[in-house]
């Protein structure tokens, strides 16, 4: 008799390369969307910084933080990835408070640093649970 030559896979072979995908799937996936907030975080980064300029230009020319607004600032309340919504949460004669608030899939995927803050000072902050100098 001849022995047959064996092709192909046994079905516990195949097991152990899908048990070691969904290990190295479930380490994959997490940092991935960690990523992914973070790239986002920045799109209000960059916008939050733009609106400090802006506040601070129209301190230049009016000489006050105060009747500052979005429009007349010609800034859009959207970032420019749209992940974040900007406000002027308090803009009196010397100073101002402005936020960037995510929106949409962002809000729900970052609640580390949730609400980026800015003010005139400089002062960077976040309403999250996580630390300001890890979300900025």
């Amino acid at each position: 008799m001849k022995a047959r030559l064996s092709r192909g896979f046994t079905l516990i072979e195949l097991a152990i390369v899908f048990i070691i995908l969904a290990i190295l799937a479930s380490i994959a996936y997490p940092t991935y969307t960690s990523y992914i907030a973070s790239s986002r975080r920045a799109d209000g980064q960059v916008a939050l910084l733009d609106l400090a300029n802006r506040m601070d230009r129209f301190f230049t020319e009016n000489n006050t933080y105060a009747g500052a607004t979005l429009a007349n600032l010609n800034i859009p309340a959207a970032s420019p990835e749209g992940f974040y919504t900007l406000s002027i949460t308090n803009a009196t004669a010397n100073a101002y408070n402005i936020q960037a608030a995510p929106t949409g899939a962002q809000a729900g995927q970052d609640p580390e640093c949730a609400t980026l803050t800015y003010n005139n000072l400089g002062q960077k902050g976040i309403t999250g649970t996580g630390t300001a100098g890890g979300c900025w």
